[in-house]
């Protein structure tokens, strides 16, 4: 199978620190993620000033301020994103960054990143997705929140202005974080597929690595997965984020399970063929026989190594005329036999 694609989530972990944010791209490149990928907002654009934050925000970050004014203090402004992108060239690791309102849009058009991705909460937002759809890049929709109905929808908008099927990826995402285990619910990723015929991923938002290496052996193309230099660092995202150490396991296991999953065809594997000799069974003699002796069954044992008649012969072999007499223990050949 082609490789899962793996999108180190640095978001906003950086706290609108872009020397933070530069060592995120090390981290990513050094845990052996394909891209990294970042937030690019206007805040004013995105949230009003009495949006209310969400629950686990408010347990990360407190009450005392607003959405808007938490937003402030965790995004880069929008020409930091030139540069990160150049940092990703030098390090040799893909840069993307989800845009939240048009302008940050553009900003990525104009920098002509590789492709876009959807945020959950923009799904049901239509002229963002037409604006997307439009710029034509390869397009990756983030489904948290969503229903079967919005996700056809959103889909059917991206194909109406400009984007094919075949470039359209979607992930099945829950966007509490973090995310409990019975809230996941891995086998919508599979219904997504199926329904709307489109490549599929998850965006992982719980605790641990379990989750995403699962999703990998499902079946999922696209894994994306947030980081952090420092749990403990102030911020909505952290607690709910990965290290560094972490992200190059889940990584790891990731690749592990991409590797075993195989071709899907039962054949024996190259390294397990010597086996067969020694784990499987031939017919052997169980008593002393002379020559002319008319084989039974109660003559036979079947025994290893397997280098003999196989076992699933023996019907074959009962009624035969011995040529020679043979010993106890004897691997019976053909040429045993008349």
């Amino acid at each position: 199978m082609s490789n899962v694609l793996i999108i180190a989530e640095a978001g906003v972990n950086h706290n609108g620190n872009l020397e933070l944010a530069k060592e995120m791209i090390r981290v990513a490149k050094e845990a052996g993620a394909d891209i990294v990928k970042f937030q690019t907002a206007v805040p004013e654009l995105v949230v009003s000033a009495g949006a209310p934050k969400a629950e686990y925000q408010i347990a990360n970050t407190g009450s005392s301020e607003s959405q808007l004014e938490m937003t402030r203090k965790i995004h880069l402004p929008l020409e930091a994103y030139p540069i990160l992108q150049d940092v990703c060239k030098q390090t040799g690791i893909t840069f993307m960054s989800t845009a939240f309102d048009l302008k940050s849009l553009q900003l990525l058009n104009d920098m002509q990143v590789p492709m876009h991705k959807v945020p959950s909460g923009e799904i049901t937002n239509l002229p963002y997705l037409k604006k997307i759809a439009q710029a034509g890049k390869p397009t990756i929709v983030s489904t948290g929140m969503a229903t079967m109905g919005e996700i056809e929808q959103a889909i059917n908008v991206l194909l109406a202005n400009g984007l094919e099927r075949s470039q359209i990826s979607v992930l099945h995402c829950n966007t509490e974080y973090p995310t409990r285990m019975e809230d996941v619910n891995l086998n919508a990723m599979l219904s997504i597929r199926d329904a709307f015929k489109v490549q599929v991923g998850y965006s992982d938002h719980s605790v641990g690595i379990e989750i995403p290496t699962a999703a990998v052996a499902m079946g999922a193309t696209i894994i994306e997965k947030h980081f952090t230099l420092d749990k403990t660092m102030e911020g909505p995202d952290h607690k709910a984020s990965l290290d560094p150490a972490e992200l190059a396991q889940m990584i790891r296991a990731v690749r592990n399970v991409e590797q075993a999953l195989g071709t899907g065809i039962k054949q024996p594997s190259p390294s397990e063929r010597k086996n067969i000799v020694i784990a499987r069974r031939s017919i052997h003699i169980s008593v002393p026989l002379p020559k002319g002796h008319i084989i039974q069954a109660s003559d036979l044992v079947m025994k290893r190594p397997g280098s003999g008649i196989s076992p699933m012969l023996m019907d074959k072999v009962i009624g035969k005329v011995l040529r020679h007499s043979l010993e106890a223990d004897h691997i019976l050949t053909w040429e045993d036999m008349e």
